[in-house]
């Protein structure tokens, strides 16, 4: 009974150590380690997990024993799989940076009338794409650059407009299987060819074109439009999070929402409080899926 009020004295006596840098040092540790178990869970490698666990664990082990030649062998090993694991998930490691860096960018600052010119625009356009069932897969770029998603299609470099973007989209049309890409209210490129989601919680009913502009969306930051060829339903995917079944007036609402933003200059911490909401909304969103996909 003793050592357990001793354990507890001792705990205390730490706790009322701990200062304002202390806790956010343990802040930023546990959000390191969450965005860790995330990392894992998401790209399928929980084996490769236990095995670097298996290694410390090894190591920690031949260190307290001085068995000398096994912690040498374990420590070089070490190295190398470090070096190792940087180049089998550079592509989600690059992910993750680039979403880390988009969330402290900022907004391309636009003229609003030329934007809300652009959402109306594709917005009659998606309307008459839906009436008629005619498939389509538009973009709006915002933080994250799209370069090399634009290099795979055709450059247009077009005002955006009701007319060119069906015509784009027409089932004849050379261009309509792929994606059109606006970027900074202006079409800059159709045809253009996107990732898929790895996602296996999906629906069944949806086809490639959605599961491409998800891809895209958790991939970048950018704003997904997708109208099914089957049943003319026009849909948003954002982060990777997809809102199907919307009118126009729904439609339109969103694209205000999420391109048009306030022309006030914002301070710096109003600027790092934003960028923090997105991160967190972006992990819970993440963490979401990925507990789905356990179950």
């Amino acid at each position: 009974m003793e050592s357990i009020v001793n354990i507890i004295d001792t705990a205390a006596s730490y706790i009322k150590t701990i200062g304002i840098a202390d806790a956010i040092d343990i802040l930023i540790v546990a959000y390191l380690i969450f965005q860790a178990s995330i990392f894992v869970r998401k790209t399928n490698s929980r084996n490769l997990a236990r095995g670097i666990i298996l290694i410390i664990i090894v190591l920690i082990v031949s260190t307290l024993f001085r068995l000398t030649m096994i912690s040498f062998l374990i420590r070089k090993a070490m190295e190398l799989g470090l070096i190792a694991i940087v180049i089998l998930f550079q592509p989600e490691l690059r992910r993750v940076l680039e979403r880390v860096g988009s969330s402290f960018s900022s907004s391309r600052s636009l003229s609003t009338p030329v934007l809300e010119s652009a959402i109306s625009q594709t917005v009659s356009a998606c309307k008459d794409m839906s009436a008629s069932k005619t498939g389509a897969l538009i973009i709006f770029e915002r933080a994250v650059d799209l370069g090399t998603i634009v290099s795979t299609g055709t450059t247009v470099n077009a005002d955006v407009n009701s007319e060119l973007l069906k015509n784009l989209f027409f089932n004849k049309a050379p261009l309509h299987d792929g994606a059109v890409i606006i970027h900074d209210a202006r079409i800059q490129a159709a045809g253009c060819v996107l990732p898929l989601t790895q996602s296996q919680n999906l629906s069944k009913d949806l086809g490639m074109r959605h599961r491409a502009g998800i891809g895209l969306s958790e991939q970048s930051d950018a704003v997904v439009i997708i109208v099914s060829e089957e049943t003319g339903a026009i849909s948003m995917a954002i982060d990777g999070m997809l809102k199907r079944h919307l009118t126009p007036a729904a439609l339109t609402q969103l694209l205000h929402s999420e391109l048009i933003v306030e022309q006030e200059p914002k301070t710096a911490k109003e600027r790092i409080m934003e960028a923090l909401q997105r991160l967190i909304k972006r992990n819970a969103n993440d963490a979401e899926k990925t507990e789905k996909n356990d179950i």
